[in-house]
């Protein structure tokens, strides 16, 4: 049997951060606004003959695999060099051997949820190959908690969400658990006003999602300030998305990017403020880093005429593009 599944990636419009529990819970009507872009994230499992019991895990991006005897033996070990992926097989369980192989279009550090979207297309496969029955939902928080037990920090659930439903949304964080709602936005539209760059791997990638969750928790009183106003500014991001009222959004954009420097200033880099710089002189409306920064990507809103000027402008920031689309389908799942 052969099961490929493949799930997309996504840009963070708003309120990122506020999606790790306990975040959320001190910032009533915390809201996360995102996108699934058609940048992927990929798995294939092939099965082995019944008596072959080998399992191998492979990464096609990061060129590392490793092989097992068994599930048992796999299981048994104590480091892996492919620890997210021997993490959901563990959780799975699945029985005789096979090869797992992920790919993602996701550059290294990228911030735009890229091994998210490659835990929930690997759960989609190993739910198939084993036959478990899990819905998309249980896929989110198996990725969510097989990634915490990798990074060995808290984790949020925003990052999943565009991987196994597409679209665009807003993931409400209310008490007792988040839940998503589909904007009701034209897609056609903010897919003509979004450049997506990415500007290099961060030195020290996921570190500043975990230093402001700390500087939070610990009672710091200007990141708990800061963070409140980027749940009021995301509040309202959704509300002008759905109204398609553009300049707002990017006036919103340009607040919630402000703060967010507040709270680490190495979130930033010259690179990025320079990239950020250069394109609102050529018509960009705002920017901001996707994820936690420090490196990686930037999304930028546009108007749409702007889009050539503007995209040159970041290349000559030391940006490079990654042409992207708005995805409608989430996780996409044959098997034959």
């Amino acid at each position: 049997m052969k099961i490929a599944a493949k799930a997309p990636t996504r840009v963070d419009l708003a309120g990122g951060t506020l999606d790790i529990w306990p975040l959320y819970l001190f910032h009533p009507g915390a809201v996360t606004v995102n996108a699934a872009i058609t940048r992927y994230a990929s798995c294939v499992i092939e099965t082995h003959a019944p008596s072959d019991t080998k399992i191998r895990l492979a990464s096609r991006d990061t060129r590392r695999e490793e092989t097992f005897a068994s599930f048992a033996a796999l299981a048994k070990a104590r480091k892996y060099r492919l620890p997210l992926l021997a993490e959901l097989v563990k959780i799975f369980q699945p029985q005789g051997g096979f090869t797992l192989t992920t790919d993602s279009e996701a550059p290294a550090g990228a911030g735009i949820g890229g091994s998210s979207a490659m835990a929930v297309a690997i759960c989609a496969a190993l739910d198939k190959l084993t036959g478990a029955g899990k819905s998309k939902a249980d896929w989110i928080h198996i990725s969510r908690d097989a990634e915490a037990v990798v990074i060995r920090v808290p984790t949020g659930t925003q990052d999943h969400y565009p991987p196994a439903f597409g679209g665009a949304a807003a993931i409400e964080l209310p008490p007792g658990g988040e839940r998503r709602a589909e904007l009701r936005v034209n897609l056609n539209e903010l897919e003509r006003r979004i450049v997506l760059c990415y500007t290099g791997k961060p030195r020290q990638s996921g570190i500043n999602n975990w230093e402001v969750f700390q500087a939070h928790i610990n009672g710091k009183k200007n990141v708990q300030r800061n963070l409140s106003r980027i749940s009021g500014i995301a509040q309202e991001m959704r509300r002008a998305l759905e109204r398609s009222a553009w300049s707002a959004a990017g006036r919103l954009m340009r607040e919630e990017w402000a703060f967010r420097r507040k709270n680490l200033p190495t979130i930033s880099t010259h690179t990025i403020d320079n990239i950020i710089a250069g394109a609102r002189a050529k018509g960009a409306l705002a920017g901001k880093v996707c994820g936690a920064g420090g490196g990686g990507c930037v999304v930028l809103l546009i108007e749409p005429g702007a889009r050539e000027a503007v995209e040159q402008a970041v290349v000559r920031a030391g940006g490079q593009i990654l042409p992207m689309g708005i995805d409608r389908s989430g996780v996409q799942l044959t098997a034959g």
